[in-house]
């Protein structure tokens, strides 16, 4: 997002007519932070946490999207090739929030059409998904809401290249970072 301050500050819009600068982002928001909750949604598309999704082995003889998948088959499922298939998403590498955002303005952290995974679905789903969908989604919008966020003078972009051993970024990220909200709602430890 910080490369790209158009979306950034179409987040920093909703989160200051939705909640203001008076007080902190509650979970009681969530529901309406559609843009905040595709941006979360677009981030775990772009950058899952975890290469692949939990092995299952076939029961049955049976077929999924016009493949055959005979009984005992490991299925591995990659979550990068789900959420970057050109053949779903346009311009798949890009980070476009707007893809995840319907007539019905409900995003929700989960895609029960495999067209990327966010916590897994299904009998066997991530059972902490609310809780993990929750955390996600008001961290962000605390530290877009929280913070003014900048590039070093010397850095023109956050480099997003990953290290593909551990899915983490290949280089640290830096950034200048400065409070925006009056003082009192920052907590002090």
């Amino acid at each position: 997002m910080i490369n790209q301050p158009r979306i950034f500050d179409r987040a920093l819009l909703e989160l200051d007519s939705v909640v203001g600068k008076d007080r902190l982002v509650q979970e009681s928001d969530i529901p309406i932070l559609n843009y905040i909750k595709a941006c979360a949604k677009e981030a775990f598309r772009l950058h899952p946490v975890t290469p692949f999704n939990l092995p299952h082995v076939a029961r049955v003889d049976t077929t999924v999207a016009g493949y055959f998948i005979p009984k005992g088959s490991h299925v591995l499922l990659s979550r990068i090739g789900l959420g970057r298939n050109p053949d779903v998403w346009d311009d798949p590498l890009t980070f476009n929030p707007y893809c995840h955002m319907t007539d019905c303005n409900d995003v929700v952290l989960t895609d029960h059409n495999l067209q990327m995974l966010s916590f897994s679905t299904g009998r066997r789903g991530c059972s902490g998904v609310l809780l993990g969908s929750t955390m996600t989604v008001m961290l962000l919008a605390r530290i877009v809401q929280g913070f003014t966020w900048e590039l070093p003078p010397n850095e023109p972009q956050v480099d997003l290249k990953e290290n593909l051993r551990y899915l983490a970024k290949a280089k640290s990220l830096f950034a200048l970072v400065k409070p925006r909200l009056p003082h009192h709602l920052y907590p002090i430890c």
